[in-house]
């Protein structure tokens, strides 16, 4: 009985352990720092755009060391991340300024971990708030879908600008 008690606390254990290692292996982590990271690119969707609904506003894109290879050689290697910062615009006395932060969007390549969506993790933090990811498993379906369309620049939008 000693035994069979024991082994049940094991195997308990471990389930658990390797839930948490599966569960962790979905999870895109929050970009510490990004901010200090390489700005690559700036631009404002303003109402009238196609993605305005769900993307309009101010954004910000940054790129860690390993993304930046890959904008320069076309091939991003793993642990590459990307920041797409999205701001609200605000629009006063002529002037475009940036407003609240509507949510922070990462991309991080990881072949091993998220070869379904092209080797890159996908995650959303609601007003940039690490505690608040919105993405989830969902990443297939809202992110992915759209990126897919850019295999030839390996599933990235954006371009480094000169």
């Amino acid at each position: 009985m000693r035994t069979q008690l024991v082994t049940l606390i094991v195997a308990l254990t471990l389930g658990g352990a390797l839930a948490v290692a599966s569960e962790d292996s979905a999870t895109v982590p929050y970009p510490k720092g990004y901010r200090d990271w390489t700005h690559v690119k700036a631009m404002i969707l303003e109402a009238g755009h196609p993605l305005y609904e769900s993307f309009g506003g101010i954004h910000h894109l940054y790129a860690n060391d390993k993304a930046m290879q890959g904008y320069r050689k076309g091939t991003f290697p793993d642990g590459s991340v990307i920041v797409f910062d999205l701001l609200e615009a605000v629009a006063k006395d002529h002037a475009v300024t940036e407003g609240s932060r509507k949510v922070l969007g990462v991309m991080h390549r990881d072949h091993k971990r998220w070869p379904e969506t092209g080797g890159w993790g996908f995650e959303g933090f609601a007003a940039g708030d690490a505690a608040k990811p919105v993405v989830g498993t969902q990443a297939a379906t809202a992110c992915f879908a759209c990126h897919a369309a850019q295999k030839n620049t390996g599933y990235v939008f954006s371009r480094r600008r000169d």
